[in-house]
């Protein structure tokens, strides 16, 4: 008899997990389609839904933590690239989850990061910089031509932030091949620009950059935000 319930207590408690994880899939399937369908994505992105059991909190409808994998993502013209986005203390009632609505569906903090490939940033740049790569904070620039009448052969350093319109650049220093001495006034002008950088996912603006072999990987935080209405989320400067 002890045998036999033994045997029992452990068919059930593989059979709890079975579904516990069975049902993670199914809501991270569902999530990711609802999370496509609202922003027009072509292809449905990666969600892990993190914490055990799952169960437990689909009926309270409370998540802790909920990860989206978007990767390239397009809009107003500039597309970026490995798009996430990590949503904490996410509500989301179990109805709601089974009938496929998003209307209560609120993430109490929500952070998107996207890396903006260097090719973005140099399409906004003048003719004369050839490359841009990463030099600590900052960007470092192949320069090759002239500007008003004056060779600018050599090696610039430019800062990048985020600003409400995108990312600015402005330049630091810059050493000419030739050994020249290239006034900063020259290339100050030229050498300030700002890249447009689309709203992410949250309907945040970039707060946060930091410049990478990949691109400048740019992060945008919000609060409140509703899956179906993010533009009304509460944003954080």
């Amino acid at each position: 008899m002890r045998k036999v319930l033994l045997v029992l207590l452990i068919l059930l408690v593989v059979g709890v997990a079975a579904a516990d994880r069975i049902g993670v899939r199914v809501a991270q399937d569902e999530i990711g389609k609802q999370v496509a369908a609202e922003y027009n994505l072509p292809e449905r992105p990666d969600v892990t839904i993190h914490g055990i059991p799952f169960l437990t909190q689909a009926i309270g409808g409370d998540y802790g933590h909920i990860d989206v994998k978007i990767g390239v993502w397009t809009s107003e013209g500039v597309t970026v690239n490995d798009v996430k986005v990590d949503m904490r203390d996410v509500k989301a009632p179990l109805p709601d989850v089974l009938s496929g609505g998003t209307a209560n569906v609120v993430a109490g903090k929500a952070t998107a990061s996207a890396v903006v490939p260097y090719e973005a940033v140099q399409k906004q740049a003048p003719r004369q910089v050839k490359s841009i790569k990463p030099k600590g904070d900052d960007l470092e620039l192949e320069m090759t031509g002239t500007m008003s009448g004056i060779p600018v052969a050599g090696t610039a350093v430019v800062s990048a932030k985020p600003t409400a319109k995108g990312i600015a650049v402005t330049p630091v220093s810059f050493t000419s091949r030739a050994g020249a001495q290239v006034p900063m006034a020259l290339v100050r002008g030229p050498l300030t620009w700002v890249v447009p950088i689309p709203e992410l996912p949250v309907g945040s603006r970039i707060s946060k950059l930091e410049p990478t072999e990949a691109g400048l990987r740019v992060e945008a935080t919000a609060t409140d935000v509703r899956l179906n209405d993010p533009e009304r989320s509460q944003r954080l400067k």
